[in-house]
């Protein structure tokens, strides 16, 4: 059995994802693989997916496609890792959520997560990546390096839908 580390399984999903989503406009579709390839391929990934920035309350997020338990279904740009993620428009990697002010325990099973922002072509916050696990200090800067780069073409010629 091979074992691959870490950069080596993102650069191998990465990969899987720039051909699965090559062509298709449909934002959902984009989203939905990216959660999908992304809870396959690392098994501490227990929540996997995207909130979408709010078409009509723009400082609120929605929930999207993920994979995983129920997610909260909105989330306010003041409250949370995703929210911080959202009002500060950069990564955030938080080792132990229940230390972090203002955390939604949307499930209380995970204990460290990654939020990635997510941006059309046109620099505008569209979105941010959630990913949930339930040990503490999952995430580092290879999740960040990797994440950045899926979530920074993942718009890439995609339509509004």
């Amino acid at each position: 059995m091979i074992t691959m580390d870490k950069a080596q399984i993102y650069q191998e999903t990465a990969e899987q994802i720039s051909a699965v989503i090559a062509g298709e406009p449909s934002r959902t579709a984009r989203y939905a693989s990216v959660s999908c390839l992304l809870s396959l391929a690392f098994e501490d990934f227990f929540w996997t997916g995207f909130y979408l920035v709010d078409t009509v309350k723009k400082n609120e997020l929605v929930v999207g496609p993920y994979q995983g338990t129920l997610g909260c279904l909105r989330i306010p740009f003041s409250r949370g890792v995703c929210g911080a993620a959202a009002t500060q428009k950069q990564t955030q990697i938080v080792d132990d959520v229940h230390a972090f002010t203002g955390h939604i325990a949307c499930d209380s099973a995970t204990n460290s997560e990654i939020v990635v922002p997510v941006f059309d072509e046109s620099g505008e916050l569209q979105a941010v990546l959630d990913i949930d696990s339930t040990k503490f200090s999952t995430f580092d800067e290879t999740d960040k390096t990797y994440l950045e780069a899926i979530c920074k073409d993942l718009l890439s010629g995609a339509n509004q839908v």
